[in-house]
Parts: structure tokens; sequence; C-alpha cells
């Protein structure tokens, strides 16, 4: 299976409490619900359709809580197609911590999780999708085990927040082979790791 992921960020690279006001209020984060409704319907079409082609999803532990709080459990949500597509795809969490998943079909991955993601991607199939999951995602990348990304880029600026891509970290060159803007302003971007950047020398 392909790797892939979709992360809804703002323009100054923020990804925490996207969905609401109440989803994350870590560290004194209260600028939420910064990218309910900012999608045109093309976007909102775009985002269905990712999540209706996937073979299996992955999560963090944090947003696979979140999904199955909402996408798992309120009914008008699971009738979605987006909540059918989870709820009829496998789940994999990656999580030292969670022992009792309560959403149907979900695998708790422990141990080596190189070894477990590697697994999971050996085997035939379209794609094994990561939304959200920020610490997931960013070691995903820094154990090069992503095979595309997808950032929905929101024309804000927060100012506060937990941002995809921390201040220092690993360095990583990016292939666009997607890019478009919708009528709201709000653009998708489509990536595939390219290796390392290449930086001037003197």
């Amino acid at each position: 299976m392909k790797l892939t992921t979709m992360t809804q960020v703002t323009l100054d690279g923020v990804m925490q409490g996207n969905g609401g006001a109440s989803d994350d209020r870590r560290n004194g984060f209260e600028r939420g619900g910064w990218a309910r409704g900012k999608g045109d319907d093309g976007t909102r079409a775009f985002i269905t359709r990712t999540y209706q082609r996937a073979e299996a999803f992955l999560f963090g532990r944090r947003t696979y809580e979140l999904f199955a709080d909402s996408w798992g459990s309120v009914d008008r949500m699971r009738a979605h197609p987006i909540g059918v597509a989870l709820d009829e795809a496998p789940k994999y969490v990656a999580s030292t911590t969670l022992t009792a998943p309560r959403w149907g079909d979900t695998t708790v991955l422990r141990g080596d999780l190189v070894a477990a993601v590697g697994e999971l991607k050996a085997r035939p199939g379209g794609e094994l999708q990561v939304h959200g999951s920020g610490a997931l995602t960013r070691w995903l990348l820094g154990n090069d085990l992503v095979d595309e990304l997808t950032l929905i880029v929101v024309p804000v600026i927060l100012g506060q927040g937990a941002r995809l891509f921390p201040e220092t970290g690993p360095d990583l060159a990016l292939d666009l082979v997607e890019s478009r803007v919708d009528s709201n302003g709000v653009s998708v971007q489509v990536y595939r790791p390219d290796g390392r950047p290449r930086y001037a020398t003197a």
C-alpha cells in the first residue's frame, strides 16, 4: 500500500484545533475551528473522495480518539460518506497507551513501529492514509515512510498553536505533483518526498 497523509494547516503552519473550539485546547490554545466551512464544494468533494479511496487508515492516538468520538459515534457523521469509509476500512493506531480501542476493526500497533508500518505498506492494495495526527506524520516523514503528502492550506494566520513542522527538525525536499486553489482561497498541494534539499555552498 502507498502511505499518504492529509493535513489541514494555516499559512503559519498550525494544525491544532482545526475543526472546533473544543477540539484541542492544549497549551492554552483558544483559536479552534479555523478550518470549519472554509473550503468550497470542490475542496470538500476532494477530501471526501480521498477518504473513499483508502484501503486502510493509520492514526496517532489523539486523532484516533477524536475521530472515534465523532465520525465513529455521531449518527449524522457516521452516515456521511467519510464516516462510511472510515467505518468500513481497517484502522491502525500507533500508541503505547491505548489498550481498549472502541471503534470496530481497529488494531493497535506497538513495539517496532517502523517494522509494523513497513509491513502494512508491503501489503497489496491502494492507500494507507493518515489524517491529522501531527506527531505521527512528523515521525513517518522522519523515517522516510511517507509516499505522498497532501496539505490543505487555509488562508489564515493564527499566531499560536501546534505546527505540523516544528521550528527545528529534519530537512526534506518535496516534489509538487498537484496544486489548485479553490474559490475561497483554500489551496490543495500534493507533494512526494524527494530526498534531502540541496543547499548553496560558499
